[in-house]
Parts: C-alpha cells; sequence; structure tokens
C-alpha cells in the first residue's frame, strides 16, 4: 500500500511540476529579452504566483496520498508583502517541503540558497534559476590556497543574487547549519548542542548586509521529527504521519548588519548572537520531543 501511495504521489508531483515549468520558463524569458525595470519587476511577480501555485498544489497532492499533521505551538503574525529572512535546523529534503507546506501563502516565496552543481538539476534547475533562486559556489581550503583571487567571490556572489530581492517583498531561506544533521557530524564537530550542529555564522550576515534595510524580520524555524530523519520517500509513501514544528518571528536590528569580512568586532557579535539563538533552538528541539512522546 505504501508503495503504490508513493508511486502515485510521485508522478502526480512530476506531472505538477512539468507544467507549472512552462508559464515560469515563459516568464523568464519575457524577463531576459525585455530587460526593463517595471517588466522585471512585473515579471518576478508572476513568476513568484506561479510558484505560490506550484507548491499549493502540491498541498493538494499531499492531502489526498500521504496526509501530514503538522503540530505549530503558535503561529506569528505574518504578511505576504513583508522582506523575511527564514532560518530553521536541517534534518532531510523534506524539511523544505515542510516549510513550503507551512509558508505557502503567509510570507513571499521561499528563495533558498542552492549549491551550484544544483542547476543542472533537470527542469527543476532551470525552475530555480528562472525565480532568481540564489545559486551559491563554495570554494575549499586548498583551492584557495591554489588560486587567492577566489578569496571573497563567494561572498560577492551573495551580494548579487540578494540585490535582486530589493524591489518585491521576498523570503530568504538559510539553512544556517550548512548541512543536514547526522550524528556522525555532530561528533566529529564537537558540537556543544545536543540536537544541532554549529551555526555558521557567514552566509547569513553576508545576506543581511546585501539586502540592506528591507529586511527586517527573522522567522526561525524549528523542526522535530518524532520517528526519525525522513528520505523524501519516505514522505511520499505515507510513513512520515506528523511533525512538530516551533516557529518565532523577530525583530533584525541594526546591530546584526554590518562588515562581516572586515570588521572583527562585528564579526564575533554576530557569532554570538547566532549562538545565543542556536542555544534558545537546542532547547526548542527538546521540549517538542518530551511534547512528542508524551503525545504518543
Amino acid at each position: 500500500m505504501y508503495f503504490i501511495r508513493g508511486c502515485l504521489a510521485f508522478c502526480c508531483y512530476v506531472i505538477n511540476t512539468l507544467l507549472w515549468c512552462i508559464p515560469i520558463l515563459l516568464g523568464s524569458l519575457v524577463k531576459l529579452l525585455l530587460p526593463i525595470t517595471q517588466i522585471k519587476q512585473l515579471s518576478s511577480r508572476f513568476l513568484d504566483s506561479c510558484a505560490t501555485g506550484w507548491i499549493s498544489t502540491n498541498g493538494v497532492i499531499e492531502k489526498l496520498f500521504h496526509p501530514l499533521k503538522i503540530h505549530v505551538d503558535a503561529m506569528p503574525e505574518l504578511s505576504v508583502n513583508e522582506w523575511y529572512m527564514v532560518i530553521a535546523n536541517h534534518q532531510s529534503w523534506v524539511d523544505i517541503l515542510v516549510l513550503q507546506r507551512l509558508l505557502n501563502r503567509k510570507i513571499p516565496f521561499l528563495k533558498f540558497f542552492l549549491k551550484q552543481q544544483l542547476i543542472y538539476v533537470p527542469v527543476l534547475g532551470l525552475a530555480w534559476w528562472a525565480l532568481d533562486f540564489p545559486f551559491m559556489r563554495r570554494y575549499t581550503t586548498a583551492q584557495l590556497k591554489k588560486n587567492p583571487k577566489l578569496r571573497g567571490k563567494d561572498i560577492e556572489i551573495t551580494r548579487k543574487a540578494c540585490a535582486k530581492f530589493k524591489h518585491n517583498p521576498v523570503s530568504v531561506m538559510n539553512f544556517v547549519e550548512g548541512t543536514r544533521f547526522r550524528a556522525t557530524k555532530h561528533q566529529r564537530q564537537n558540537s556543544p548542542y545536543r540536537h544541532l550542529l554549529r551555526p555558521r555564522a557567514g552566509g547569513l550576515a553576508f545576506a543581511l548586509s546585501a539586502m540592506g534595510e528591507q529586511i527586517h524580520k527573522l522567522v526561525d524555524v524549528t523542526i522535530y521529527y518524532p520517528q526519525q530523519s525522513p528520505t523524501f520517500w519516505d514522505y511520499i509513501s505515507g510513513h512520515v504521519p506528523e511533525v512538530y514544528v516551533h516557529i518565532e518571528l523577530q525583530e533584525i536590528t541594526q546591530d546584526m548588519r554590518g562588515d562581516y569580512m572586515n570588521d572583527r568586532e562585528f564579526k564575533q557579535h554576530f557569532q554570538e548572537q547566532l549562538n545565543q539563538i542556536w542555544h534558545h533552538k537546542d532547547e526548542v528541539l527538546e521540549r517538542l520531543q518530551t511534547q512528542a512522546k508524551g503525545a504518543a
């Protein structure tokens, strides 16, 4: 039964993606061929509307084939006309689907920082590019030693990507841990948190600086799966019946903006602020775990 359900859901997701990619790619062509500011802004709004419809239809597919109950203890007051930075702990690809389901039509369409290689994913890579998802290229220590000119390139890419978000309301998603949580990674990092990897402050600091005063709200999402961190197949085949989520909304204060690369004092201050957020998130995860066990 689970296998059949998963296969049917997968086929529906593929068809839905292909159908919505047609207007998304056509809209991106208009933006490319007519690089007039007003047309680009209108095209961006149209593309985000298409993407919102795409996610809404995915929600219908979910309800039909693998209903997911999301326990949210409190939903803050949000708006589609506001700019948001969204951060969350990262355990699985399913995190993205949960975030989209939970926040769709409550905030502007979520834009994720993606690895450069993901642009080559069939169909989806083109759709992400058309929707102005920021593609990031990270350089290893060895690459930087071999070619010092590459130093700072990833920061410049972040700035250019975020500059596109200054005209229309947007939600920028950042998985601050930089990678999915695994027990081996947690041990290797000697992480001071029980349920989290160490947060990486650089990308978040650069994005906040690049987007300037437009973005002044931080949506902090904590996700807990009672069973285990699920795979995409677990999700679409119905093996993920419920998830617990905690959402907090806070102001992005002026002291969270600065020159992370060159201002050592600001860098230390920003890292301390993020560490405090992460300690609190660790406590929230512990509470969600206790809540889930009590409901079992």
